[in-house]
């Protein structure tokens, strides 16, 4: 999936809206007939609470890897926190925040691993 990000920079380069470059790494993913989904609602459970459709994953790789797309200038650390709590929420172990808005793709890669 990193690979994908980085042709994706490589071809299309920073400040771009995010969903140019969701739409483009979707499009990756299926000519490499890799299984995702899009936009992926999740409950949230809490006590006896169901949040309905709590929050939303950018994509979700083989229904394994979730990825977070940014295009955002200053990279925020609540990034990390927001991939750990959808890592927990949804019993994956692997996600990667892809933040297309620097000059070098390697610099917008965070993978984190529960």
């Amino acid at each position: 999936m990193v690979d994908i990000a980085v042709d994706i920079h490589k071809a299309l380069g920073p400040g771009l809206l995010e969903s140019i470059y969701e739409e483009c790494f979707c499009y990756e993913l299926e000519k490499r007939k890799i299984p995702f989904s899009r936009q992926q609602s999740v409950d949230i459970f809490y006590d006896n609470l169901v949040i309905q459709k709590g929050l939303r994953i950018d994509i979700l790789v083989d229904d394994l890897v979730v990825i977070e797309l940014k295009a955002q200038e200053t990279i925020h650390p609540i990034w990390s926190a927001q991939l750990l709590s959808y890592l927990k929420l949804t019993n994956k172990r692997l996600g990667y925040i892809l933040n297309f808005h620097v000059p070098l793709m390697k610099n917008g890669i965070k993978r984190i691993i529960l």
